[in-house]
């Protein structure tokens, strides 16, 4: 069934840390030295990344997308071998289920995924976005589509006509310092965490018309075509950050559930925040790892660090003028 294959997929990017471990402490001879040897090898993996210091804490912010293609070419290996070297690392939030909110998924799920009864897409999108999607569904075996719920609507473009896919990815930037902390027994803290009940509510008791923005935005990346996700992954490569925040991939996950969620979204952004402003009087180094819309986006964690007066050091993450 989709919708339990995009809710895990979703609940999954928000969990997985983790738990604390010890670390290895440093000696004051090595730390400027190893500091170096991090930032280089984080930067030559080729993922976006941005570091700000303050005395003698170092704060690496690494931004993450998810769909990366398999074929992909970077390099994981050193952004690990970075992470294996860092301090702490600072992961996404903890998404805490229990088997209550799953099988509260699992009851609700007719009610979740289809519209409300003698309903379809058309009572809720303007003529001009209801011609478009009429036109991307034109190859349809079905009309099924029409009276299926809007996010699952959106969903399914995002996957079958722009190329995003939630499995058959290879590894992000995500994956790849959460491996090298378990490796290297690097402490993990998660930004905050998300509690089940609250994610499943806010899914449950949206109504039909809070989901709109994020079928527009999928109608969008599904008229750039089934190359929309991989073209997205080749500016994040190319620390193209703006190009990346800007591309319609990103902005249609960034309209859809959770992160277009009023009340979960800004959550998730104030517990960065928080979780920053910590790292930044805490000594030694800290590795980041966020989605890199969260720190690129007007107004996000780059740009509110660099308003309190600090040198953030790494590619351009602001759309040209």
């Amino acid at each position: 069934m989709k919708f339990l294959v995009y809710s895990a997929f979703i609940l999954t990017l928000l969990a997985g840390a983790s738990p604390p471990v010890a670390s290895v402490a440093q000696t004051p001879e090595t730390e400027a030295t190893e500091l170096d040897e991090v930032i280089v090898l984080a930067r030559r993996s080729g993922a976006p990344m941005w570091t700000v210091t303050r005395g003698d804490s170092t704060l690496i912010l690494v931004g993450a997308i998810t769909g990366i293609p398999r074929d992909l070419s970077w390099r994981p290996d050193d952004l690990e071998a970075a992470a294996a070297r860092s301090d702490q690392i600072l992961s996404p939030q903890e998404g805490r289920a229990s088997v209550t909110d799953l099988f509260r998924v699992i009851w609700r799920a007719r009610t979740i995924a289809r519209m409300p009864e003698g309903q379809t897409t058309a009572d809720y999108l303007t003529p001009d976005y209801q011609a478009r999607l009429e036109a991307l569904m034109a190859g349809e075996r079905n009309e099924d589509w029409r009276r299926r719920s809007l996010l699952f609507v959106g969903f399914d473009l995002m996957q079958d006509k722009a190329g995003y896919r939630s499995g058959r990815t290879g590894d992000d930037a995500m994956d790849v310092i959460r491996r090298a902390a378990r490796r290297a027994r690097v402490p993990v803290r998660p930004v905050g965490t998300v509690r089940g009940d609250e994610l499943i509510d806010s899914l449950i008791n949206a109504p039909e018309d809070a989901h709109v923005p994020c079928v527009q935005a999928a109608i969008a990346a599904a008229e750039a075509g089934p190359d929309a996700t991989r073209d997205r992954a080749e500016d994040w490569r190319a620390l193209r950050v703006a190009d990346v925040v800007g591309s319609p991939v990103d902005q249609a996950l960034n309209q859809c559930w959770p992160w277009g969620d009023p009340e979960i979204a800004p959550q998730l952004r104030q517990q960065w925040a928080a979780a920053i402003e910590t790292a930044m009087i805490s000594p030694g180094v800290t590795m980041g790892v966020a989605p890199v819309r969260l720190l690129a986006e007007a107004g996000g964690v780059l740009d509110g660090l660099e308003a309190r007066g600090f040198e953030v050091v790494g590619p351009e993450w602001k759309p040209a003028p």
